[in-house]
């Protein structure tokens, strides 16, 4: 749970930059990848997170610009990408504006359960990290490079001439 803004900043600051180095490699026709017929596309997963630095903190009452229709995933990963640009940038103009260091201990209800604005601050970039980890498996099913989330990928190694390690 955070209890600074200035340590949510710094962390969603690192955070949502490698969630929007994935969307800026999406393509449209990527878009409709599926780990299987009933399970959410890359569209569908991309563009619940691109929406959800406005959905989870406007809940906590945070007043956030709604940044589009949030319900009906655009068939653009541009757009895709643009937007969550655009929710990133505002909730992170926001929070210091409406919020002070206090505001993180007080308490809303969050699908179904009393949390604290810290733990939702929190639980806005576990979030997205567990989405970014499907991401990156239908991405590499869809043909699509990924990028460094926390160290190198695949690719990077042979790029800087290193042995890969054995797996």
């Amino acid at each position: 749970m955070f209890t600074t803004l200035q340590s949510f900043i710094e962390n969603y600051r690192h955070e949502s930059a490698a969630t929007q180095r994935l969307f800026d490699r999406l393509t449209d026709a990527s878009l409709a990848q599926a780990v299987a017929a009933d399970h959410r596309t890359i569209g569908r997963i991309a563009w619940h997170l691109a929406t959800m630095p406005y959905e989870m903190p406007s809940l906590a009452g945070l007043a956030l610009p709604v940044p589009c229709d949030v319900h009906q995933a655009p068939a653009s990963a541009a757009v895709i990408a643009d937007t969550f640009r655009q929710s990133t940038a505002a909730l992170l103009a926001a929070l210091p504006v409406q919020w002070t260091d206090a505001t993180l201990a007080e308490t809303r209800m969050m699908y179904g359960q009393v949390w604290p604005n810290g733990l939702m601050l929190h639980l806005l970039i576990a979030h997205e990290i567990h989405h970014r980890g499907q991401l990156t498996v239908l991405m590499r099913q869809a043909g699509l490079r990924v990028p460094d989330m926390y160290g190198p990928v695949y690719e990077d190694w042979a790029e800087r001439g290193i042995a890969a390690p054995v797996v």
